[in-house]
């Protein structure tokens, strides 16, 4: 793109697509997946009494989304477990945030200027996971869209994907938590990256590779940054999400229609009502005075019985 000549910016893009993620970046993207494992609830618990469960767990949210995307394209999903220095570092930092003496290593990065360095180079990562499912799919399927925009996205946000399957590890099991049914920002924003590398792929998207991954790059590093830095857990998309969702999935109002047959209902029963009081008020004007006098006329038994009493006492003071 010209505009990337005119700002100087097309070495830095050719720079940040030839940047190599190990160790330092891994390094990052370990760290703070580890540390979001642990800050779970009851993690700490599972943690001293199953440390193979734990361990287990930290492998999961390192990667999960080699896991996840391997068992899709019908491969094994033990081979992201293959990298045995990858695997040997995340177990390093696993150990170290979880049991070192003093927790000094998760007291340091849970810092907020060393967890904001560390979470910036994690975004970097996502780049690059995210276009590795896009190319590995589009090696296979040359025009499966779909396929590869479902490959990026798993390869980019495997882990929370795949969080139920995680907390079975550890014993919890919290089917609400489905990222489909709710999704977080990570996962909207991997999906997002998904889509544009696919298109961009396939030729649907005039842009080039190394371009696209240096705006892609930079708004997640400072969209995640900014939302760390005003303590923001919203995501930036929440106001198109709700004009969509009005606009396109809102359908009839749950509560618009229990009111709209609550109202059928009330209306049915009160003409209903009406039609069982018709012939009472259609009576003859005398009717109701005769009923009154007859009903008057009606005692109890036990009036009937003391006015009985009194009238044979009456008599009985008579015949004295």
């Amino acid at each position: 793109m010209d505009l990337f000549r005119v700002l100087n910016l097309d070495e830095l893009s050719h720079g940040l697509a030839g940047l190599s993620m190990f160790p330092y970046f891994d390094t990052a993207h370990y760290t703070v997946s580890v540390m979001a494992l642990r800050e779970q609830p009851g993690a700490l618990e599972v943690a001293r009494r199953s440390p193979f469960a734990c361990w287990f767990s930290s492998m999961l949210y390192c990667f999960g989304g080699g896991i996840l995307s391997g068992l899709m394209m019908a491969e094994a999903p033990i081979a992201p477990l293959s990298n045995s220095i990858n695997v040997l570092m995340a177990s390093v930092i696993w150990y170290l945030v979880f049991y070192c003496p003093q927790d000094m290593v998760y007291s340091c990065t849970a810092l907020f200027p060393v967890r904001l360095v560390l979470t910036g180079m994690k975004e970097v990562t996502r780049t690059w996971k995210v276009l590795g499912g896009v190319a590995e799919a589009h090696s296979k399927y040359k025009d499966g869209l779909l396929v590869m925009i479902a490959i990026g996205w798993a390869k980019g946000a495997g882990g929370g994907l795949i969080s139920n399957f995680e907390q079975l590890v550890r014993g919890v099991w919290k089917p609400e938590t489905n990222e489909l049914l709710k999704m977080t920002y990570p996962t909207k924003i991997t999906l997002i990256g998904a889509v544009l590398f696919a298109l961009q792929q396939t030729q649907y998207l005039a842009i080039q590779k190394h371009h696209l991954m240096l705006l892609y790059t930079v708004f997640t590093v400072v969209n995640k940054t900014s939302m760390m830095l005003t303590g923001s857990s919203s995501s930036p998309f929440a106001p198109i999400e709700s004009v969509v969702h009005r606009t396109f999935f809102a359908g009839p109002s749950p509560s618009f229609t229990s009111e709209t047959k609550t109202s059928v209902v009330k209306k049915g029963t009160g003409e209903s009502l009406n039609r069982a009081a018709v012939p009472e008020t259609s009576k003859a004007p005398g009717s109701s005075s005769k009923t009154a006098a007859h009903n008057r006329g009606k005692g109890s038994p036990k009036k009937a019985k003391v006015q009985s009493e009194s009238t044979e006492t009456d008599s009985c003071k008579k015949s004295d």
